[in-house]
């Protein structure tokens, strides 16, 4: 997009689309949708039990406001470590971080706004076979 063609655009996603992590997204901001050069925004919602795929980002960082919900991020080599997130918190994930989300509702869906510093989707996420956990 020239220069010249930039506009604020708005953005209200009507269809899900199943991510390679294996849930649904809502494409916002993108530079599919509207051309963004460093950004992405998509709404993510994991189903009462459900869980992401194990995965990781290439070249990207991750943010990820949790809007409803609880939400298990497991995460390294052997999907070892594992913070819970809440809605109203925040999440960081680094580039190249091995992680896999759960929710940890058997009744409700948890919801989410991701930010990624990469205008594309999905391009850039990479399934993940964790390594075996240590013993002990």
């Amino acid at each position: 997009m020239a220069a010249d063609e930039r506009k604020v655009q708005g953005v209200r996603p009507d269809a899900e689309v199943m991510t390679r992590q294996r849930l649904p997204y809502f494409v916002g901001i993108s530079g599919q949708t509207v051309g963004a050069q460093g950004l992405s925004m998509h709404l993510v919602v994991i189903p009462p039990g459900g869980r992401a795929e194990p995965h990781l980002h290439i070249g990207y960082e991750t943010g990820i406001y949790v809007l409803e919900g609880r939400v298990l991020t497991r995460w390294g080599a052997a999907l070892e470590n594992e913070v819970v997130s809440e809605a109203g918190e925040f999440l960081f994930v680094p580039p190249g971080v091995p992680h896999e989300a759960i929710n940890l509702s058997a009744s409700e869906p948890a919801r989410a706004v991701v930010a990624r510093n990469d205008p594309a989707e999905q391009d850039k996420v990479e399934p993940y076979a964790p390594a075996a956990r240590p013993a002990g």
